[in-house]
C-alpha cells in the first residue's frame, strides 16, 4: 500500500524524538504513545503519524479545528512541503537530521481537512522547535 505522507513524516519525527531522547534523559516511551497522533484513509492510500513529544499540548494552545479554511491549509501546505522538500535536497547546506527525505504531497490529491490541519499545525510546530523558517 502506498504512503503518500507517511514515510518522510514518521522519520523525520523518529529522528527528532531520538535526537529528543538522547538530549533528555527523563523521556519515557510512555510521553511518546501519549503524543502520538495518527491519521489515515485506506481508499485514498495515505497516512500521517506524528510523533513529536510536545505536540499534542502545544496543538491544544493553537487555533481550534475550523478557524482556517481548507483551502487555506492547503495553500500554507504547499509553500510548506516545498521549502521543506528544497532542504531535504540539499542535506549539506541544511543538514540531514532535520530534513531527513522529502515529503510526498501531491497538490492534485484531496487529503481532507484533518489531514491539512494537522500537517499545517506540525509544520507550525516544526519551525518553533527547530527554530526553522519554511515561509
Amino acid at each position: 500500500m502506498k504512503y503518500f505522507l507517511t514515510i518522510l513524516v514518521l522519520s523525520l519525527i523518529i529522528a527528532c524524538s531520538v535526537q529528543k531522547r538522547e538530549s533528555n534523559p527523563e523521556f519515557k516511551d510512555s510521553d511518546l504513545k501519549n503524543d502520538t497522533i495518527r491519521i489515515a484513509n485506506d481508499s485514498l492510500e495515505y497516512e500521517i503519524i506524528i510523533l513529536e513529544p510536545g505536540f499534542n499540548a502545544w496543538l491544544a494552545t493553537q487555533k481550534p479545528r475550523g478557524y482556517y479554511g481548507q483551502d487555506y491549509l492547503e495553500q500554507r501546505n504547499r509553500i510548506f512541503v516545498a521549502n521543506y522538500n528544497i532542504r531535504a535536497n540539499n542535506p549539506s547546506q541544511y543538514g540531514p537530521d532535520l530534513y531527513p527525505m522529502q515529503i510526498n504531497y501531491d497538490y492534485n490529491v484531496d487529503y481532507g481537512y484533518e489531514v491539512n490541519y494537522l500537517l499545517y499545525n506540525y509544520f507550525l510546530y516544526f519551525q518553533e522547535k527547530y527554530g526553522q523558517r519554511l515561509r
